[in-house]
């Protein structure tokens, strides 16, 4: 096999660091092969897979990056930027701020398009969109990224990385915001395009389920360091390294505790609809519904799972809830009933009084990075809440707290708080991130969270963690979840109920044990089929 990519005792710093994030790591990767790069979140994946393409300039890199005979270190800028998206191009682990909002899909996608008319790329974008699974293609080319759901956009990313034909695809966490289904669909569809083209693989994922199906060869990268490297079958059937063996053992399980007796229902959801404009001409508006009559029950304690496809009104629902969405028209009555108070009805609240009752129904959003503002430090944006719902905290109290509840959710102890407290997202990884959300809600300590793909970004070990962690938590404070997941395994976990949902009507719900064990509908038997 013809070796296409070769690192050579690459090390790599941040600009006024000491210490090296990634430590001497030798790695190859072959024409035609799938490798994959497995570890733990902050082990250095990302930034070593950027660092490829020379994509962080306070990112200082010491040894050798060599593509198809070239050294990439030395290379101007104008020579890389010849390589860059052309001969290796990337996927991104966070679409949301991948993707420009003010263009829409068909301009950023036609933009890496060269030597094509305005209506062949047009074409070809729409072709592109096809070939990832976006049904409606048509329809799509001319929605902006924020009129997208999770893993439409992911898809969107896909579609442009793979339009210039590229000989090396760098693929950060491809299928991180896509249901089980499209996994799948979109796995196919990058080795039929590497069948077709030759082109090598460099995946990027906590996944091992997925891994295990895709790679030739895996990657185990610890602290910085590559531990182990081997073929796939050799890896997960004999695995040499004791971090490796520790990631393979470490997989989700039951951890919710039984929901108690008579528990009383803390959220009432009637005939919930969305809608929203999909075409308009001057003498009337056509409305696309993404939410069909939804009737559900949370109760006190209980976590309630959403399942579905993507797209299929798993976001909408939870934004609806908390009356997050402003474009287009929804329906029904959404009553939060509170412990010793009169029942509220969410639906009907407006300004001040719907901002306070937002403090006792938070939710964790899907894209950390996206939700968490670049301007502020850790400490600023896990203590905003106190500062709007609990004024009457002093510095001293809020900073005691926010120290807390960033321990409790594994972001370091309290000796080197300080240090993590002053930094600001971009300088975490991306399962970091979605520590730092999860703590920024938990401060305010809510009667209900919704959260929405709250794992999608951790790896195994941390995932159950923070499963773990939801428990304790649930049982210490009365909380309801309601999980929005794609991760069957996640929902099986955590979840006492599911619901299953697609293009926005509930087909199946139930006990968790009872809907996944032995499912009704033929789209949950798929579901669970594409999960094995």
């Amino acid at each position: 096999m013809v070796n296409l990519l070769t690192v050579s005792n690459l090390s790599l710093r941040f600009a006024g660091a000491n210490q090296p994030v990634v430590r001497e790591v030798n790695l190859h990767l072959n024409a035609g092969e799938k490798l994959a790069l497995v570890g733990e979140s902050g082990s250095g994946k990302s930034v070593l897979a950027r660092s490829l393409l020379r994509l962080d300039r306070e990112v200082i890199a010491e040894g050798e990056i060599e593509f198809a005979g070239q050294s990439l270190l030395p290379l101007p800028e104008a020579a890389l930027r010849l390589i860059r998206g052309r001969r290796i191009a990337m996927i991104f682990q966070e679409p949301m701020t991948a993707l420009n909002p003010l263009q829409t899909v068909c301009t950023q996608i036609v933009e890496v398009l060269v030597g094509y008319s305005a209506a062949a790329a047009r074409d070809k974008a729409r072709e592109l969109l096809l070939r990832t699974g976006i049904v409606d293609a048509a329809e799509k080319l001319d929605a902006f990224p924020h009129q997208l759901s999770g893993g439409q956009r992911q898809r969107v990313m896909i579609a442009m990385a793979i339009a210039t034909e590229p000989e090396i695809l760098i693929a950060d966490e491809p299928t991180t915001a896509l249901d089980v289904t499209v996994q799948a669909q979109i796995l196919d569809l990058l080795s039929q395009l590497q069948a077709e083209q030759g082109m090598a693989l460099l995946l990027i994922s906590h996944d091992l389920n997925l891994v295990r199906r895709f790679a030739d060869r895996v990657a185990v990268m610890q602290a910085g360091r590559i531990v182990e490297t081997a073929p796939t079958q050799q890896l997960f059937a004999t695995p040499a390294h004791p971090y490796t063996q520790a990631l393979l053992a470490a997989r989700p399980i039951r951890v919710a505790a039984p929901l108690p007796l008579h528990s009383p229902c803390v959220l009432q959801v009637r005939q919930l609809t969305h809608a929203y404009p999909a075409s308009r001409s001057w003498f009337r508006t056509q409305l696309k519904t993404v939410l069909a009559k939804l009737d559900f029950d949370l109760h006190r304690g209980q976590t309630l799972a959403v399942v579905g496809e993507s797209g299929s009104g798993k976001t909408t629902l939870a934004l609806s809830l908390l009356r997050l969405l402003r474009v287009g028209q929804g329906g029904g009555s959404v009553q939060l009933t509170l412990d010793g108070s009169p029942a509220l009805q969410l639906s009907a609240l407006q300004g001040k009084a719907l901002r306070q009752a937002r403090q006792h129904i938070q939710i964790v959003f899907q894209d950390p990075f996206a939700a968490l503002s670049p301007r502020l430090t850790i400490y600023d944006l896990v203590g905003e809440g106190l500062l709007v719902h609990r004024p009457e905290c002093s510095e001293a109290e809020r900073r005691e707290r926010v120290m807390a509840v960033l321990e409790e959710v594994g972001l370091g102890s309290s000796a080197d708080m300080d240090g993590i407290l002053s930094r600001y997202p971009h300088e975490f990884s991306g399962g970091q991130r979605q520590r730092i959300a999860i703590a920024r809600v938990l401060i305010m300590q809510p009667q209900i969270i919704v959260l929405d793909e709250p794992t999608s970004a951790l790896d195994a070990t941390v995932q159950r963690q923070i499963l773990q962690l939801l428990v304790a938590l649930q049982l210490k404070f009365g909380l309801s979840f309601l999980l929005i997941s794609h991760d069957l395994a996640v929902v099986r976990a955590l979840a006492h109920q599911v619901l299953v949902l697609k293009n926005g009507e509930v087909l199946e719900t139930g006990d968790v044990e009872l809907v996944l064990s032995k499912p009704q509908h033929p789209y949950t038997q798929q579901l669970l089929a594409a999960s094995l």
